[in-house]
């Protein structure tokens, strides 16, 4: 069986796989990481949403031979150590989540759409979020988390800035 290397929410990670094997079942059943979920196997309801070198991706669908040698981030390494992400953080602050079957998917699709557009607009959301179905139907939650989680996003810029002046100044 081939070998395959990822780095894995930030460690190198050798995976015995077939070639065709599901990149989401790598992650779980041989990486031992269940926060991705499998939903419909098809691509469509975005519960196994992974960051592949930084971009949103369907893992159902895409083979691990087909992202050796690639980041990826899954749910688990969202958090920053022991601090939660800011939209995980958000998701329990305001309640998103209802039976929560969908939502690693859902903060993975946001914290992209959050990585490319710091302030989007309600159309940004659901054009990122499109992809990502609810059951329970939580989806004005969750836009409204994701502008709230945008707040911090455009306060840590703002701090940030302010920093980098006063760098310069000095």
């Amino acid at each position: 069986m081939p070998k395959y290397t990822l780095e894995i929410n930030g460690e190198r990670t050798a995976i015995d796989a077939a070639a065709d094997m599901p990149l989401l079942w790598a992650i779980r059943d041989k990486a031992g990481l269940t926060g991705t979920k499998f939903g419909c196997g098809i691509g469509q309801c975005g519960a196994c949403t992974v960051h592949i070198n930084g971009a949103p991706v369907r893992s159902c669908l895409l083979p691990i031979s087909a992202v050796d040698g690639s980041q990826v981030t899954t749910i688990e390494g969202l958090a920053d150590s022991d601090q939660l992400h800011v939209l995980q953080q958000v998701w329990i602050d305001q309640d998103v989540a209802q039976c929560g079957y969908c939502q690693a998917g859902q903060i993975m699709s946001a914290a992209a759409l959050l990585n490319q557009k710091p302030k989007p607009t309600d159309d940004d959301i659901d054009n990122a979020m499109s992809g990502n179905y609810c059951r329970c139907g939580t989806y004005i939650r969750i836009r409204k988390a994701i502008h709230t989680a945008a707040s911090f996003y455009d306060a840590a810029d703002k701090a940030s800035s302010a920093s980098n002046e006063q760098e310069a100044q000095a």
